[in-house]
Order: structure tokens, then C-alpha cells, then sequence
């Protein structure tokens, strides 16, 4: 039903030459720009309405940077990438570069994880049913789910499940890594139990559960003189 676990979060699907994962850096940067009007190092994200914004251009930036269909990537039809830019990014549009293809996804995996976070949906409007979408498309892919969403770091992952999926934040007391813990609770939806033993901290694979979400930021520009230091409203 869902990919192997082993896989999840394996950190072997990043790119190898440090030129390619550069140049995708630069062009994300750059279509965050675009909607945002700053670098990502320097938006601000106080309050809801920043934040969401702040979200939503972070997931749009990254996967046009992959090439391919800019909605597919997303995780989004067309119309639904056409209403959230005309809500939340007006004037504004950016285009996928570089050569990439869309990646090969199981879209009966990502209507189960979509399913799972509308269920668990704790918002009210669009924003919140356009992010589960989007989240499930993009915890198809390789890296840590707050790394494939082009956030910052992991901790802006946690601010946006707490607030758009709240049950579910509540549910990961354990700060279990959040891929993981959408496919914990997936397969024991079905009957299923991934864990191998019935303690956490009995089990080999406790690192790949709970260790560090250490990683750079597949959104955020390496450091160089034209960023902008200050924080800025979005």
C-alpha cells in the first residue's frame, strides 16, 4: 500500500553534485523572491497570515526549481494553483525551470496521505485543504518532509501542522519525525503496526524515528552579499 519504510526520510534521494544542488537552490530562492518579495532568510512569519504565505511560497518555490508541471509537483490541479494565486500571491506567477521531469509518484499513496490530513484538519478555508494536498505530494519525496517543503528548518513544519492539523500534533507527543508519524498513523488506521517492538526506546531503529532533523534548507540561498539580513514583512 505505501512505499517501504526503510526508504522514508533515508536522505538518499538528494542530490550528488554540489553544482546541480546549487543552481536548484538559487532558482527556488529566486521564485520565492518573485512571491514574496525577499529572500526566504529573511522573511518574517509572525502572525497566522505571514506564516501561511510564507508556507505556501516555501512548497511553490521548491517545486518549480524541479522543472515539470509547477501544479503536479505541488501536488495541486490547475485550477487549484490558479485560485491560490490569485488569493494569495496576486500579480504574481512563476514559471518551473531548469530541466527536470516530474518525479513518478503513487497517487493512491498520496490520496492516503491526503485523506489522513483532511480528516485531522483543524483550519478553516482553503489554505488548509490546498497544505494537505500539497504535503502529501510532497512526502513522496526522498529527504525530511520539512526539507521537501522548502521550510526552513524543522521547526516551521511543527508551527504548520499544530496550526492547520492540530489533532494530529497533539497525537506526536513523542516528537517522532513527522514523515514517520504520518505513516505510523496511516497504517494503523488500516490494522497495520510498523513498529517491530512495542517500546520506542527498545527499538534498533530508534534513530530513524527520532533522530535530528539535520539538514539544509532546499529553499533558503547559501549566504552571499546581496541577501538581505534584516527580516521583512512578507
Amino acid at each position: 500500500m505505501v512505499h517501504a519504510f526503510l526508504e522514508i526520510e533515508s536522505g538518499g534521494g538528494r542530490v550528488s553534485a554540489e553544482t546541480e544542488s546549487a543552481r536548484s537552490v538559487r532558482d527556488a530562492a529566486r521564485a520565492y523572491r518573485e512571491l514574496i518579495g525577499v529572500l526566504p532568510e529573511a522573511a518574517n512569519i509572525d502572525g497566522d497570515a505571514n506564516f501561511d504565505r510564507h508556507v505556501l511560497a516555501s512548497i511553490l518555490s521548491l517545486a518549480s526549481s524541479e522543472g515539470g508541471r509547477l501544479a503536479a509537483q505541488a501536488g495541486l490541479t490547475e485550477a487549484e494553483l490558479g485560485d491560490l494565486f490569485s488569493r494569495c500571491f496576486a500579480a504574481r506567477r512563476i514559471e518551473p525551470s531548469g530541466d527536470g521531469v516530474e518525479s513518478h509518484v503513487d497517487a493512491d499513496e498520496i490520496e492516503i496521505v491526503r485523506d489522513l490530513l483532511l480528516e485531522n484538519r483543524s483550519s478553516e478555508g482553503d489554505c488548509g485543504r490546498w497544505l494537505a494536498a500539497m504535503i502529501a505530494r510532497r512526502a513522496m519525496e526522498p529527504n525530511h518532509l520539512w526539507e521537501d517543503l522548502g521550510l526552513r528548518d524543522r521547526s516551521e513544519l511543527t508551527r504548520l501542522i499544530g496550526r492547520h492539523f492540530a489533532p494530529l500534533a497533539r497525537r506526536n507527543d513523542k516528537n517522532m519525525r513527522w514523515k514517520r508519524f504520518i505513516y505510523r498513523m496511516m497504517c494503523e488506521n488500516d490494522g497495520f503496526v510498523m513498529c517491530s517492538t512495542p517500546v520506542c526506546s527498545n527499538c534498533a531503529d530508534y534513530e530513524l524515528c527520532y533522530g535530528a532533523e539535520t539538514g539544509t534548507s532546499r529553499v533558503a540561498a547559501a549566504a552571499q552579499p546581496s541577501a538581505t539580513t534584516s527580516r521583512q514583512t512578507v
